[in-house]
């Protein structure tokens, strides 16, 4: 629990830059020293190559796994050796950390370890708004993790359906609807259901409908919410089957970032739109070379069946334009090995026309101090989506070039004369096995105004 100006509690933290305090403080970068004398424990930050904020993220990380009991936190000790950052960033980070390190995650463990102490941080009273703020905003990114983290054979489309349903009704002014796979036929929505055909679980497109900014335009955030990933047909490598339940981790995201404005009341219209669904290998699997007819119309060769997320993504903007009446889309989407070879785990790469898009989550995200590098979009890799088929409108895997721009160019025929922006966070949103949430505080700040 994290509270403010609440009591003096037992144990503190103070942030230093050196050991001149007590030669017993490894004064080495984030490190995090315990004096057990005066119950206090000292927490590094000092000029460096490894950036301030970063020393201030991995040392309170450490300082919450050793924890021992309730513990004030001495925010001006922090905000004083860091005056080039806004202590609202500041305080934002104490409380994404202890509220991440803190969280009771998702485990099939006989026993398991919490941290339950109070956190108090010792700061002015007009911080409480700011961490009501965050109370709201990092529940959703556990959230995420939670969605995330559940294995494949518990974390079907089906759960995630029958979850998010019961979930989302609880919050006021959000309406939910599921579209399994008869409704999906009546909506023309046949990519997804080739992406479905070899699943024993049927599809479930979760939609999330929030309105309360009358006049406003409506954002349509789309999630791809593969549950797991084979590759079908074309299956994948045992090297690379390893962490394809975190391929619905899109859906996740959305998901989590569309209850989370409604619980704030944002003033905010939107549609979100979570494409849960398997991609497997079986007898009524999708066949490479298959052709589909899309939702808006435009056929699409299937000559890859590993490249499905930006199939079911293809039908969920349709679907959110059309049916919703978007006016601008945003997706997020596990979607390339392009992308995640280009930032490994440092950033997401962002796909967008727009520059006024990109410039505004940009700037909300050196607020968040989540990262995102835009990657291009050119006429050409338009061209090769349309001109690598003989017999289909649109190719959804081209034959050669950056799989990350052609893939998010594929995505750009089905956005029509909508404002579009396509998030690829192939390997920044999980560590290791473990789900991260990223990229909820960054769409949450952007659109709780």
């Amino acid at each position: 629990m994290i509270t403010i100006n609440n009591k003096n509690e037992e144990y503190k933290l103070v942030a230093v830059s050196d050991n001149k305090l007590n030669l017993n403080i490894d004064d080495k970068p984030s490190k995090v020293s315990f004096i057990s004398e005066i119950k206090t424990f000292y927490l590094v930050i000092k000029k460096d190559s490894m950036s301030d904020l970063r020393q201030l993220k991995l040392g309170l990380a450490e300082f919450v796994k050793q924890a021992k009991g309730d513990t004030n936190i001495d925010f001006k000790s922090i905000c004083d050796l860091i005056p080039e950052v806004k202590s609202e960033i500041i305080f934002n980070v104490i409380c994404d950390v202890i509220s991440f390190e803190t969280h009771k995650f998702v485990t099939y463990k006989k026993e398991i370890k919490n941290v339950k102490f109070n956190f108090n941080i010792e700061a002015s009273n007009e911080y409480k708004i700011l961490l009501q703020t965050n109370e709201i905003k990092n529940k959703y990114v556990n959230y995420a993790r939670d969605l995330q983290d559940f294995p494949p054979n518990i974390g079907t489309s089906e759960f995630y359906g029958e979850k998010l349903k019961n979930d989302a009704a609880k919050i006021e002014g959000l309406t939910v609807t599921v579209l399994k796979n008869k409704e999906l036929k009546a909506l023309d929505m046949n990519l997804v259901l080739a992406v479905n055909q070899g699943s024993s679980h049927e599809a479930n497109v979760i939609v999330l409908e929030y309105n309360n900014n009358s006049g406003g335009e409506k954002v349509a955030l789309v999630g791809k919410g593969i549950c797991f990933d084979t590759g079908g047909y074309d299956l994948k490598p045992s090297v690379f089957i390893e962490g394809m339940k975190f391929d619905m981790t899109g859906a996740a995201i959305v998901m989590s970032i569309a209850m989370a404005l409604a619980e704030a009341k944002a003033k905010i219209n939107f549609v979100a739109v979570g494409l849960f669904t398997d991609n497997k290998i079986g007898e009524k699997a999708i066949l490479p070379e298959s052709i589909v007819r899309s939702k808006n119309g435009l056929t699409v060769e299937i000559n890859n069946t590993d490249a499905e997320g930006r199939l079911v993504l293809a039908d969920g903007i349709t679907y959110a334009i059309r049916e919703k009446g978007a006016d601008k889309v945003y997706d997020i989407a596990t979607l390339t090995g392009a992308t995640a070879m280009a930032l490994g785990e440092s950033a997401s790469g962002v796909f967008t026309e727009y520059d006024e898009m990109w410039n505004e989550l940009h700037k909300t995200s050196l607020y968040t101090t989540e990262r995102f590098w835009r990657l291009p979009v050119f006429d050409e890799h338009k061209e090769q989506v349309q001109q690598d088929s003989e017999l289909a409108d649109l190719i959804n895997s081209c034959k050669k070039g950056p799989g990350g721009s052609t893939a998010a160019a594929f995505l750009t025929f089905f956005a029509e004369d909508k404002k579009f922006l396509h998030i690829d966070c192939s390997r920044v949103v999980r560590v290791d096995l473990k789900g991260q949430g990223y990229i909820v505080k960054t769409m949450f700040e952007l659109f709780k105004k």
